[in-house]
């Protein structure tokens, strides 16, 4: 009898070890589901892009002193498209209408455009006040050409479209002109966080 009682003790110190190893197990397992995942690791560019912040620009004069900028950080959160475009880029003018459009249809799903002109803000006002667009517009000015050539655009061509998705991550690049169907297309294979 002797020899029962140890061997029983023995098993109930597994049983209750092994029970307090599933235990274990399953609250780490629990904690692990329940933390959100670690916010991406941006890169260099990616993070100057949202750390920047641009003039708003308007078909009306500005008479706020000093002018309103638009911090690209606040625009984080959900997918945007920025396209970089100019008055005097017959390409990117043709573009401006689609990129309107796709800002009407899109808008309800949590897309975002931006224009970015790499121009002076006079010929920009006056160009609005002939087509006026729904999207946020901004002065990028010279320096946007650098900041394109940061994001992928090597030649510093326009127009120069980009798509960062709501983890704030650079997923999409085009010189050239772009056009409704294909921005549809992309939208689809973007959620919209």
């Amino acid at each position: 009898m002797s020899d029962k009682t140890p061997n029983t003790g023995s098993r109930r110190n597994l049983l209750l070890a092994a029970a307090g190893l599933g235990a274990a197990g399953l609250g780490a397992t629990l904690a692990w589901r329940g933390q959100k995942p670690a916010a991406p690791v941006l890169n260099p560019a990616e993070q100057a892009f949202w750390a920047a912040s641009f003039e708003r620009v308007s078909a009306a004069p500005s008479t706020a002193e000093p002018a309103e900028l638009l911090a690209t950080a606040s625009l984080r959160g959900k997918p945007l498209l920025v396209n970089f475009w100019a008055t005097w880029c017959a390409p990117c003018v043709k573009e401006l209408p689609e990129l309107n459009q796709f800002q009407q249809e899109f808008k309800s799903q949590g897309w975002q455009v931006l224009g970015l002109a790499v121009d002076a803000i006079g010929p920009v006002r006056e160009f609005l006040q002939k087509m006026p667009l729904d999207f946020s517009l901004a002065m990028a000015g010279s320096a946007g050409t650098t900041l394109t050539r940061t994001l992928g655009n090597a030649q510093g061509g326009l127009p120069f479209s980009v798509v960062f998705n709501p983890a704030g991550q650079l997923v999409w690049t085009k010189v050239g002109v772009t056009n409704l169907e294909e921005l549809r297309q992309l939208a689809s294979t973007i959620k919209a966080g």
